[in-house]
């Protein structure tokens, strides 16, 4: 079982505090009148499609870091103050900030911003702008930059092609559902000391 002593932040700070973003990004979106992508997808859609695509999203990017080529530096201290923080709450906690993440990042980065940016630029450049800034945002390193900025493209990209947004926050938060769980029960692969 993990240490639970990890964090110095309490779960409903966590909770709080991811679930703000959400409340930004829809903030966002109503003050500055912000047209939203519904792709008409349901959430039984979204689900069908986005939950597959966390998967490879996932390992792709696991073998993908492993490349020492490609990204010379190590993210074990990244991965070790993830562990840390992550092994400081239950799984229900752990499920629901993923979900809050997958909502509330999306709202903001794709909804809001990448929407307000679409309003100005073309739709490229306001996926690759908003994708930057969300990896600046998730900064740990510059191999995770690079590697948030990556995920970022994507979801920006899914959402551009598709016009769902459910279908993004569902990928998004399964992506993070399983980052955790492998993170937690196989740190090793990480070059994490329990």
């Amino acid at each position: 079982m993990p240490d639970r002593r990890g964090s110095s932040i309490s779960a409903p700070a966590a909770l709080l505090f991811q679930g703000g973003i959400g409340v930004v990004g829809l903030l966002a979106i109503w003050l500055f009148d912000i047209p939203v992508l519904s792709g008409g997808l349901g959430l039984a859609q979204a689900m069908l499609y986005g939950v597959p695509g966390a998967l490879a999203t996932y390992v792709f990017l696991l073998l993908l870091t492993r490349n020492s080529r490609l990204f010379p530096d190590d993210l074990s201290s990244q991965m070790q103050a993830l562990y840390k923080f992550a092994s400081s709450f239950r799984w229900p906690v752990l499920v629901a900030l993923s979900i809050l993440a997958g909502v509330g990042e999306e709202l903001l980065f794709r909804g809001a911003i990448q929407g307000w940016l679409l309003q100005y630029t073309g739709p490229w450049t306001a996926v690759l702008a908003a994708s930057v800034l969300f990896g600046l945002v998730h900064y740990m390193s510059f191999t995770y930059f690079v590697v948030a900025t990556g995920l970022g493209l994507l979801l920006g990209a899914v959402y551009q092609l598709s016009g769902s947004l459910e279908l993004v926050m569902v990928w998004h938060a399964v992506y993070d559902m399983l980052a955790l769980y492998c993170l937690l029960t196989c740190p090793d692969w990480f070059g994490v000391n329990r």
